[in-house]
């Protein structure tokens, strides 16, 4: 077939493609609530008849309180002011992150060092709590000074630009920061840098000579990570600053048609600009893989496991114990989930409630919500329970589900990235690759709350419909589902770069089995990478949660009170998220104590994980023998290309990025 009209045809097919599964995740909310979660055959009946009702223009119908308009004209001008803000957003956190990638690319190397610790530790930040303490800056200095910096809030149908767009723009910031560093110092090892410098051309001729001009393909690849977690974070932002954006009228009509139109309109530009560069790129690419494809033998797959690696872990575990980084962040996630149980256990009351206190006189000192004081260190929530108490005893469920979901999606996407690798030949993987690469185009917390509300949200009257441990395990799954192909495509490409290494080729042209490669040549290299893929698998799910917790959608379910004057939505499990629901409260009532210090444990338990991730890759650099930790070599203009490249080498470790660069 012509090239010219191959292109299209794949352009639109992979379109459709993503239109169909768009259309799964909106009828899945009403199928989960009124056919159960088992009900896999009432799915499919629905989905048929949904994508077939949905063909049709004329069901385009926006319902709200009665009044029923086309939802072309309900949804297009939030969808263009929410399209404003993501690609203001995006815009202006690259602008900013080029700046300061030159600025840090001439910075002596402490500076540069210490900057990359401070962008490490703004990672760990959630952003919710950067739109949090923007608005506490922004009603502080009104107090202090009389000065409105930006207004934080819609008022009387006013559209706001300026907060959310710099709040939002943080995330992407930091992200292609560390991305252009990260490409900046694989390309700089090169070896027409080297020919360059050799010339006696400045640092500054070659960085914006050569240097940008190549790292532009691998850092518009890259961002497709980076445009997926802006979108997550714009279902927060909307909500947070009570914006009239696209996805509030998804809350409001939560009808499967109003959801598929809402996410089309979402998913359709960023897809078009991506698939639509990657596929003219590579038109004419075919991609000859027959001298890395690994014989088939007749072990089945059921064999091929993973628990011969048990016996090693200890060895392994005592090694990485002995690097501070990883030491730290372990001690401080085990040690927060033992003291989580031991208070649990052994307190005759884990979560006291305090209603009201009063001095010797009997004079009332304080109702709910108690600030910090000798009674309640931390303060207490609204009905008086105290928070240090709430954060201790949901340690161990949110940190122990966060680990699972991890574990759940780093040994998944391992077993389905090795049938990827080894039974998939390129074309085939091309095509899975565009179909996952669809996936970045979706708002990730968006799509986890419309898959999530049927189940853990409580009925009034009636309560929940299923048990804890059915949620739990619900939720689990479902969080897991949604990022499982990502990790399957990572881990495959993984395997392919691993695959080629001489020592692997060898081992096949020996005869090796796919089980004896796998086992004894793959896995070695792919753990180390596989663990830091857990961290941030790890990292993803605690921010997913903080998410959810905006929304009143909490770990295990909501409590729903009833009554003339109902109680808020509650947590049956006192888990973190639990205390996020009350993020707009506490800002208008300035009890930040509420969200402050709940967010601030999201952040430690990051951090640990981040310190984790950072430990496990200065141990695999030791182990080739790249420099950690040591004072950096003087004089840039006379290194040579070996001292350099062991002063800032290519994070061989860096697993999110290394795939990216695998075209097909």
């Amino acid at each position: 077939m012509n090239k010219y009209v191959a292109v299209p045809l794949r352009f639109i097919l992979y379109y459709i493609l993503g239109i169909l599964g768009i259309m799964g995740v909106s009828v899945a909310p009403q199928v989960l609530s009124e056919k159960g979660l088992y009900n896999f055959v009432a799915f499919i009946e629905e989905f048929l008849k949904f994508t077939i009702y949905f063909a049709d223009p004329g069901n385009w119908e926006y319902n709200y309180k009665g009044q029923v308009d086309s939802l072309f004209n309900v949804l297009w001008e939030p969808y263009l002011y929410s399209m404003t803000i993501i690609l203001g957003a995006i815009a202006l956190g690259l602008v900013l992150a080029l700046i300061f990638a030159v600025i840090t690319f001439f910075l002596p190397t402490p500076l540069s060092s210490t900057l990359k610790k401070i962008l490490n530790f703004m990672e760990s930040v959630p952003d919710l709590l950067f739109a949090f303490l923007l608005q506490l800056f922004i009603v502080f200095f009104f107090k202090k000074y009389g000065i409105m910096l930006m207004e934080f809030t819609e008022f009387d149908g006013v559209q706001i630009y300026a907060a959310p767009i710099f709040t939002l723009a943080i995330v992407p910031m930091v992200s292609f920061f560390r991305i252009l560093l990260l490409v900046m110092e694989e390309e700089m090892v090169k070896d027409h840098i080297e020919f360059a410098r050799s010339k006696g051309l400045s640092r500054s001729r070659i960085l914006f000579s050569h240097v940008m001009k190549n790292i532009t393909p691998s850092s518009f690849y890259h961002g497709k990570l980076i445009i997926w977690g802006t979108l997550s974070s714009l279902f927060i932002i909307e909500t947070l600053f009570d914006m009239k954006g696209i996805t509030f009228y998804i809350t409001q009509d939560f009808r499967p048609v109003v959801i598929a139109y809402a996410l089309i309109l979402l998913f359709t530009p960023f897809f078009f600009i991506y698939q639509g560069v990657y596929l003219w790129m590579n038109r004419a690419a075919v991609t000859d893989d027959s001298h890395y494809r690994i014989k088939k033998d007749k072990v089945k797959f059921s064999e091929w496991k993973i628990w011969g690696f048990i016996a090693t872990s200890w060895r392994a575990w005592k090694v990485h114990m002995k690097n501070p980084k990883f030491a730290g962040g372990f001690i401080i996630i085990f040690g927060m989930i033992v003291y989580s149980f031991c208070h649990s256990l052994f307190k005759d009351e884990p979560v006291s409630q305090l209603y009201y206190v009063k001095d010797d006189d009997g004079t009332l000192i304080s109702v709910p919500p108690h600030a910090p004081s000798e009674f309640m260190v931390l303060g207490s929530d609204y009905n008086g329970f105290s928070i240090l108490d709430q954060l201790i005893v949901g340690a161990k469920y949110t940190l122990i589900f966060a680990l699972v979901v991890a574990l759940l999606r780093v040994i998944g996407g391992f077993y389905l990235g090795v049938g990827y690798h080894f039974f998939l030949n390129e074309r085939r993987k091309n095509w899975v690759n565009r179909i996952v690469d669809s996936i970045h185009f979706l708002p990730l917390s968006l799509i986890a709350y419309l898959l999530l509300r049927p189940v853990l949200w409580g009925l009034t009257f009636e309560g929940f419909q299923h048990s804890l441990f059915e949620r739990l395990v619900f939720e689990a799954i479902v969080l897991t589902i949604l990022v499982l192909p990502l990790t399957m495509v990572l881990i495959g490409n993984e395997l392919k770069l691993i695959g080629q290494q001489d020592f692997v080729v060898s081992a096949k042209l020996l005869g090796g089995s796919n089980r004896h490669l796998l086992w004894t040549h793959l896995f070695p290299h792919l753990a180390p990478r596989m663990f830091i893929l857990f961290g941030q698998q790890f990292i993803q799910t605690m921010l997913i949660l903080v998410h959810m917790g905006l929304f009143y959608l909490f770990l295990g379910g909501t409590i729903v009170s009833r009554g003339l004057l109902p109680d808020p939505p509650k947590s049956a499990t006192f888990e973190w998220s639990g205390l996020i629901s009350s993020s707009k409260e506490a800002l208008m009532t300035e009890k930040y104590w509420i969200v402050l210090f709940p967010l601030f444990a999201f952040m430690i338990a990051i951090f640990a994980m981040q310190l984790v991730v950072q430990g496990v890759k200065e141990i695999q650099q030791a182990k080739v023998g790249v420099r950690v930790n040591k004072k950096p070599i003087k004089g840039w203009k006379k290194w040579s290309k070996s001292e350099k490249a062991k002063v800032n080498p290519p994070l061989e470790g860096d697993f999110t990025l290394t795939h990216q660069n695998i075209k097909g």
